[in-house]
């Protein structure tokens, strides 16, 4: 096993320089099919805080279940990231805990609440700044938010919406929301702090990244920005590329923020992602416990994990439908967020991409198990994960 991981160990070093300078990424032995590691640059872990949803020890281990090398965890703490003893604090539990690197972002607001910015010059160890799961409402506070982070190097990564026009809120505004008497969130809400922010980036030359984009309109948005050479980036998560409103239950399962939007814009989404518009997928892993995600659409937390089922639904959905290749998922997964957060790929995972099977919440590693892909048929197991030369993973 050990000359194993080392020979591959060296393979997946070989092709990630290789990948930069648009050579194949991927190949295969016997059955088995060896991948680079995957980057998440937004996932949940909830600690320090709120353990009783997720750890760092258990949220790096379904990472690594899931194929993950790499990881960046959001702000929405307690303490909250905000300065650099309550950074440390997260700092030194990911250390002692995490089984495979994880990189903390830092708020890009005291408490994360929108009215005082963070010491951003202390809090050099944070991969970025960023306020995820709150918009930003102030455009002034954005401003001074991006303007610092340009002198220090630093991106800002925006979690956008426009909280004036939530309206109290829980799934998209569309068809299911209207037969069934819930409140909806407009797409409005999204696209419009998005197009505030591009234009604050292109005025302080700022790195921009946008997470969970959901919306037709916010695809578009950001395609005219990138002809326009704004240096901004974006994600959208796997539900939000093969699911839509047409999936909805009444469950808690089925709710996340942003929500799953309409036909129209999955298929903008796919567009995108395939045009390159769209740089990388993250799943948003958020875990709760099981009470918080069984009280229904209007009354459940709002979160889905996903560090388990990335690949498998998208192998699944989209390489093995024809979508797309292996090689360009490889990039959206693993080398185009790589590159973008400066994050080294530092492993590879062992795959048998025949083996069929039923996505069991039960199987997960996270101790959330809310999922709208529960009992969905995929293909694609992991086998092994391996991160700085040590076998992180190993299915039994």
């Amino acid at each position: 096993m050990d000359k194993l991981i080392s020979t591959c160990n060296d393979a997946i070093l070989s092709m990630a320089r290789e990948f930069f300078s648009h050579s194949p990424i991927s190949f295969g032995f016997s059955k088995y099919t060896v991948l680079p590691g995957f980057c998440d640059v937004h996932v949940h872990f909830r600690e320090p805080g709120f353990s009783y949803k997720e750890t760092i020890k258990t949220g790096s281990m379904a990472a690594a279940h899931g194929g993950y090398t790499a990881v960046c965890t959001m702000p929405n703490l307690s303490p909250v990231p905000d300065n650099a003893e309550h950074l440390k604090m997260q700092s030194d539990i990911i250390k002692r805990d995490a089984v495979i690197p994880v990189y903390p972002y830092a708020s890009i607001t005291v408490g994360q609440m929108g009215k005082e910015l963070v010491p951003m010059e202390e809090l050099g160890g944070a991969i970025a700044f960023t306020d995820d799961g709150r918009g930003v409402q102030s455009e002034s506070m954005m401003r001074s938010a991006m303007e610092k982070a340009k002198s220090l190097g630093k991106m800002i990564v925006a979690h956008c919406e426009v909280n004036d026009l939530l309206h109290g809120g829980y799934i998209h505004a569309g068809d299911y929301c209207m037969r069934n008497a819930h409140k909806g969130i407009c797409s409005e809400s999204e696209y419009l702090q998005i197009a505030r922010d591009i234009k604050l980036a292109k005025e302080t030359g700022c790195a921009y990244h946008v997470c969970h984009i959901s919306t037709m309109e916010s695809v578009e948005i950001i395609r005219r920005a990138k002809a326009e050479g704004v240096d901004i980036t974006c994600e959208t998560g796997p539900h939000y590329l093969v699911m839509d409103d047409s999936y909805l239950q009444e469950d808690g399962r089925f709710k996340m923020n942003p929500p799953l939007r309409a036909k129209r814009d999955r298929e903008a989404l796919l567009e995108g992602l395939l045009d390159g518009t769209i740089d990388m997928v993250a799943t948003d892993h958020a875990p709760h416990s099981a009470e918080e995600k069984s009280r229904g659409l209007a009354k459940s937390a709002f979160g889905i994990v996903g560090l388990e089922t990335a690949f498998p639904v998208l192998y699944t959905e989209l390489v093995k439908t024809g979508i797309m290749d292996l090689r360009m998922l490889m990039d959206r997964m693993s080398y185009a967020p790589s590159k973008r957060f400066g994050i080294p790929i530092e492993g590879f995972s062992v795959w048998d991409l025949e083996s069929e099977y039923k996505i069991d919440p039960q199987d997960f590693v996270s101790m959330g198990k809310a999922t709208p892909f529960a009992g969905k048929n995929v293909c694609g197991k992991n086998l092994l994960t391996v991160c700085g030369g040590k076998a992180v993973y190993e299915c039994k």
